[in-house]
């Protein structure tokens, strides 16, 4: 019980998004990748959450994906509670590991099938994992799950169209919950609902996570949820890790530029008259990535080593930081 739940060890996934065979023959052209998860790691403590930060296409989801095994990793591995999740998912203990580990998904308008009643998609876990038999039983069970989401065991027998986004998401929390498992992946929940729905939801995750010790990875863009319901933060760019840090210590002194940039774009009327690095430029095509480290085109601090060198991930009091400015003392 004393190691982390969870441990990604140089993780990385390629996709290969070349044109059709006859198109590259006809316009001389050679195969394109996109390394969307470029050689990442971490480790998360049980009870724990930690937040991956970053632009859209930074590769949050990805990385999501990779974690549960919807996604088979092109280099590195993933390790949860000690095993290797890959050689599990291949074996016979493939449904366990499953049941413990769950993911909630970004958008509730399209995770719930629109055709079954919310009895049937809460109870599919239960079913497939042969938890409950006997209807009655489900029924008891699904409505507990409901209650503990903050839904009536009555709305068992409406169907996903008849709830509003934000009860739409406390369904997905609610399957996702029926397995017991311990480790949740949280693909940006609360992106597509009101910021009062999204508070309500939120409070929901934390409760639960305190009441069953629950471990989350919870992607997200915005920057105040992730202070929210965060214990670390990790920031991606461009498929790459670039700061790793205590939930304290990178929203008061953030080491990486871009961490710096992202925190500069949350207004903060404390910080009036205070002068402020905008994030500068757009994030480049991951088909042609730039070299060396991959923010230097937009980085206030970029030297020429930046262009050349792709800096690796250093501990710098705590901190987990890949960046020249900071390793050099000029950041």
């Amino acid at each position: 019980m004393s190691g982390p739940l969870l441990e990604v060890q140089d993780l990385a996934k390629t996709f290969d998004v070349s044109p059709p065979w006859l198109n590259r023959v006809i316009e001389r052209k050679p195969k394109q990748f996109v390394h969307a998860v470029d050689g990442i790691g971490f480790s998360i403590a049980r009870g724990t959450t930690l937040a991956l930060v970053g632009e859209s296409g930074c590769g949050k989801s990805t990385v999501a994906r990779l974690l549960v095994g919807l996604y088979e990793p092109t280099r590195g591995a993933v390790r949860f509670d000690g095993e290797d999740i890959a050689k599990t998912l291949a074996s016979n203990a493939a449904l366990a590991l499953r049941r413990r580990m769950q993911m909630i998904f970004q958008d509730p308008y399209a995770s719930l099938n629109p055709r079954w009643k919310v009895q049937d998609i809460v109870a599919e876990p239960l079913r497939e994992h042969g938890l409950l038999a006997g209807l009655e039983p489900q029924r008891e069970r699904v409505g507990e799950l409901l209650r503990s989401v903050g839904l009536s065991p009555v709305d068992r027998d409406k169907f996903p169209h008849q709830f509003s986004g934000g009860q739409r998401q406390r369904i997905s929390i609610a399957r996702a919950l029926a397995t017991q498992p311990e480790f949740l992946v949280c693909d940006e929940p609360t992106s597509a609902l009101d910021v009062s729905v999204q508070a309500q939801v939120l409070n929901i995750m934390k409760d639960q996570q305190r009441e069953k010790g629950l471990t989350y990875l919870f992607i997200s863009h915005n920057l105040a949820v992730v202070r929210h319901v965060s214990d670390q933060v990790g920031v991606m760019y461009l498929g790459r890790l670039v700061e790793l840090a205590d939930k304290a210590q990178l929203f008061e002194q953030p080491r990486h530029p871009y961490t710096r940039m992202l925190l500069d774009a949350i207004p903060d009327i404390h910080m009036t008259g205070r002068s402020r690095t905008p994030v500068q430029g757009e994030v480049p095509n991951p088909l042609n990535p730039p070299s060396g480290c991959s923010f230097h085109p937009r980085c206030p601090k970029a030297t020429a080593r930046c262009k050349v060198e792709r800096p690796q991930m250093l501990e710098f009091q705590g901190v987990r930081v890949a960046c020249h400015a900071v390793e050099e003392g000029r950041s």
